[in-house]
């Protein structure tokens, strides 16, 4: 198969999504091809639409909780949103390099992307099959307009939301979220923690900006740092948040517990040497510490799908969650030394993980290009 992924840098969990269906595609022998459909218009269009995304979020979340809130108002599969005509001109462009290039079938964890096809199959142009790929814990807005021939939903508890708004039921495959391969593996926190030069013998907390960075990280950590004083470690992963990863350096370049990092493609390996995570709520970061059986404190999140993420864990037993740091921090805190609440919750994680989604999503790829060759070859 050769197999194009087409995502948008407007958080990491898209393309972090992506890139785990291509490695699994890869592994598996067949061809893929990542791509941001934005840079077919230029070297910047990628940059310029993710970073307006990505500063609304960090600096006005209340402005993105209320676009979002209106958004879902809006949206509706009997008609087309803002979003579906501000990818047309993207759309054209994608119609154009699909010509020169080839492919069994498209694979979008996100919307835009899926926008632009649905663009494509309104104007009757032919393009391979396509499959959408959702990477929070809902249905967000503008999901239902569009018209992909399948849609990978995170579980089957999501089914009747998805369907509610408008998407056909015989569309949905409940894979779940895609992550690494390195997720799926059994954790062993010695090998982890002797890789890492973490000791052995004591807990370890593990704090999780997201890609954008979240908040006022420096202040969480400070007040976490002075409830640990038994030489518990901390390990920070600040993201691509250099300004933070500097601030928390100077601040803690003699305190030898606290353990500072910026983006790592080794997230697998701290999970797996960690007693607890404190992670805001982001579908790919919530669903690899799911994956991997480390309880959640989830932190606060940006309105919108974020908030939805928190809830689908909280009320399921899949996480611990507060909008206060004081109580994320007790949380963190009881989970490690309550060995009865922690092992319940780890129980609940593995009734709900789906550590083989990606391999799911291939197989699903491989049924639906096997059909489409049967197809055309019976036309023949």
């Amino acid at each position: 198969m050769k197999i194009l992924i087409l995502s948008c840098s407007t958080g990491g969990g898209h393309n972090t999504a992506g890139r785990a269906i291509k490695e699994r595609l890869e592994y598996e022998g067949h061809e893929a091809v990542m791509m941001d459909p934005f840079s077919l218009s230029g070297q910047k269009t990628p940059e310029r639409v993710g970073n307006t995304y990505v500063q609304v979020a960090k600096h006005a979340p209340g402005l993105f909780g209320m676009a979002y809130r209106l958004a879902k108002r809006i949206s509706s599969s009997k008609h087309k949103s803002p979003v579906y005509y501000a990818n047309i001109k993207a759309a054209k462009k994608l119609k154009a390099y699909l010509d020169e290039n080839p492919y069994d079938a498209i694979v979008m964890p996100h919307l835009f992307p899926a926008e632009m096809v649905t663009y494509l199959k309104r104007k009757h142009m032919e393009i391979p099959p396509t499959i959408a790929v959702a990477t929070d814990y809902t249905c967000i807005p503008f999901w239902e307009e569009t018209e992909c021939d399948y849609y990978i939903a995170p579980h089957e508890q999501l089914l009747e939301e998805n369907i509610e708004r408008g998407i056909p039921a015989e569309k949905l495959y409940p894979c779940g979220i895609p992550t690494g391969m390195a997720f799926s593996k059994p954790a062993n926190k010695t090998r982890a923690r002797s890789k890492l030069h973490l000791p052995a013998d004591k807990p370890v907390f593990l704090v999780m900006s997201g890609s954008m960075g979240f908040g006022k990280m420096h202040l969480f950590v400070f007040e976490l740092t002075r409830k640990l004083i038994h030489d518990e470690q901390l390990i920070i992963i600040c993201g691509n948040n250099k300004k933070t990863q500097m601030i928390l350096k100077g601040t803690y370049r003699r305190n030898k517990n606290v353990h500072i990092t910026g983006f790592t493609d080794h997230v697998s390996d701290y999970m797996d040497a960690s007693d607890v995570v404190f992670t805001k709520p982001g579908g790919l970061s919530s669903t690899e510490a799911l994956v991997k059986n480390i309880p959640i404190v989830h932190t606060a999140a940006i309105p919108g799908c974020e908030t939805k993420n928190k809830e689908f864990f909280v009320s399921r037993g899949l996480s611990l969650a507060s909008e206060h740091v004081h109580t994320q921090i007790s949380q963190g805190i009881t989970l490690v030394e309550n060995k009865e609440i922690r092992d319940a919750m780890i129980c609940t994680q593995k009734k709900y993980a789906k550590p083989d989604a990606s391999a799911d999503i291939v197989k699903l790829l491989k049924q639906i290009t096997h059909t489409t060759y049967a197809g055309k070859e019976n036309k023949e």
